[in-house]
């Protein structure tokens, strides 16, 4: 028996999108990926997936068109890193709405902190998921950057790379 129905189908683009992203793996491949982490191990570690889930959800986002896969030589062989494709990038509104609720209605665990979303265009703290709340610019992975008081970083994000095969 399947865990849950195939939504790909259907008339209603909430289901369509919860086929694609429903699964919370998801987000945090993609959270990673767009904080520059694009090797399998980078992603691995960061996230705490086993290998075999890590490897499916991989497959399905490049299926999906959300990474693209993109060989690069290592000492002895080539490997593969996953980078974010625009469709992937606009994920990004998605993320921060997730994280600003998450701060509103959820409890804050011993240790956590504010998680700042700064606009790097204009060195702004933004309150909106996908417009800068200051300058009012579209906010885009490559111009963003999420300040983690309990890691003590301001972690830049990367954007798209929709980059001819």
């Amino acid at each position: 028996m399947p865990l849950r129905s195939d939504w790909s189908e259907e008339l209603c683009p909430v289901r369509r999108g919860l086929d694609v992203l429903g699964d919370p793996w998801i987000m945090l491949i993609m959270r990673d990926v767009l904080h520059g982490m694009t090797r399998f191990e980078q992603i691995r570690d960061s996230s705490g997936i086993s290998d075999a889930v890590l490897a499916r959800r991989l497959r399905l986002l490049v299926d999906e068109g959300l990474l693209r896969k993109v060989d690069y030589r290592g000492d002895r062989r080539t490997h593969a890193e996953y980078v974010a494709t625009e469709a992937g990038a606009d994920l990004l509104p998605i993320m921060h709405a997730v994280s600003m609720w998450a701060e509103k209605h959820t409890a804050l665990p011993e240790g956590g902190g504010h998680m700042a979303i700064v606009h790097e265009s204009c060195g702004s703290e933004t309150t909106s998921a996908d417009t800068c709340s200051a300058c009012g610019e579209p906010l885009r992975p490559d111009a963003v950057s999420w300040d983690k008081p309990w890691k003590h970083t301001r972690e830049r994000l990367v954007g798209a790379t929709d980059l001819p095969a």
